[in-house]
């Protein structure tokens, strides 16, 4: 099913038409040239052959173009098409768990970043191919991934979702009482992490991200991600769960570039996502809210996300939980609605994690960072 999604020249068209996505991946290899120029590189996952054109533009020795779909037969079709370059371009059907290839490759391109960056798993075939295929400090195009998160209000989400189980609370639909499914409903509409573009002012704490270092992290440390959270509340609200965004780095020699999906920034096909609590708590300025983001992958590609929050007021301890399927997702693709600000509360208050200078990777595989201002409540946690 997997490969058959991909080897459908509308899901390609889908992400290929995302200017941001394609448009950051083209400057990321035409102002790195130097990256390229003589060079071996390998596409993994290559699907249309568009990075692979890229890579051959950017003066590439030679490109392998490793894609176990479909979809090879048609990247063969418009790579050929393209004569100037195709005859640096070489498209192998097969996954890159079992391919071989006559030479290492000098640098790895590649987009397997899914929703929440580790949707559909293709970040372990990033890293296999890593291993089996890139020479010794060989680059890789993205080489670093970071989830961002962030809890957040939004009464107008949560009712809604809500609200879909109202239907079960019939005590007489055609003579049938479905109240005794009403739970299970209930239940079921929140375990649907929601993808969607929203608002930054819906953010409640600055945010903090976990760093996924592509060049070093091992393919089993990709099966369970542990992340603790820890943050401080700008506002009197009610929390209705935590926000989540992405971003990854292309480590050029020349021109480092991030291609981010933040709330805010340009609209990515990736949007945002948002794990909705069925309980909501109520916290006020300056309280420390903390618990922790679990995932574990399974074999539908995907992961199931565990999440837990807790904050006190006064004497009480308040704690919700969620478990949340990220292969069923409800997509929720409307624009933004228009909220006002809560007080006296600034968006870029609440995604400063995103202001980061683009150096390169220190030799200890960690990301240099903008030291976030001393008020803001950022953590940064590395994998």
């Amino acid at each position: 099913m997997y490969f058959h999604y991909y080897g459908q020249l509308l899901h390609q068209q889908n992400m290929m038409q995302d200017f941001v996505r394609t448009g950051t991946y083209y400057a990321a290899v035409i102002e790195n040239r130097s990256d390229f120029l003589g060079r071996v590189v390998v596409d993994v996952g290559a699907g249309s052959g568009i990075l692979s054109l890229f890579a051959a533009q950017a003066g590439a020795k030679h490109v392998y173009a490793i894609e176990a779909s479909e979809m090879a037969e048609y990247a063969k079709k418009l790579i050929a098409g393209n004569p100037s370059l195709n005859e640096r371009i070489t498209v192998i059907k097969g996954k890159v768990e079992e391919v071989e290839l006559p030479v290492k490759a000098d640098i790895l391109i590649s987009e397997p970043m899914g929703t929440l960056l580790v949707n559909e798993r293709m970040l372990e075939s990033y890293v296999i191919a890593r291993d089996r295929f890139l020479v010794p400090n060989g680059k890789m195009f993205p080489g670093v991934g970071r989830i961002h998160m962030a809890p957040f209000s939004d009464e107008y989400l949560y009712m809604e979702i809500a609200n879909k189980a109202i239907f079960w609370q019939q005590q007489s639909y055609f003579g049938v009482d479905l109240t005794p499914l009403q739970r299970s409903a209930y239940e079921g509409y929140f375990s649907q992490p929601v993808v969607d573009a929203f608002d930054p002012r819906l953010l409640v704490a600055p945010a903090i991200s976990h760093v996924i270092n592509f060049t070093l992290i091992k393919e089993e440390d990709l099966y369970e991600i542990e992340i603790p959270l820890k943050f401080t509340s700008s506002v009197s609200t009610r929390i209705h769960g935590l926000a989540c965004w992405f971003d990854v780095l292309f480590n050029g020699s020349t021109v480092p570039r991030w291609l981010t999906t933040a709330p805010g920034a340009p609209t990515t096909h990736w949007y945002q996502l948002r794990c909705v609590l069925s309980q909501p708590l109520y916290v006020m300025p300056g309280q420390e809210i903390t618990g922790h983001l679990r995932l574990v992958s399974h074999k539908a590609q995907s992961y199931t996300i565990y999440l837990i929050l807790s904050a006190t007021v006064g004497d009480m301890l308040q704690t919700s939980s969620g478990k949340l399927d990220l292969k069923e997702p409800y997509y929720r693709m409307s624009q933004p609605q228009a909220y006002s600000l809560a007080q006296d509360q600034q968006p870029t208050q609440l995604l400063q994690t995103q202001d980061i200078l683009t150096q390169s990777v220190d030799q200890d595989g960690s990301v240099p960072v903008q030291q976030p201002s001393p008020n803001s409540g950022a953590e940064l946690h590395s994998l």
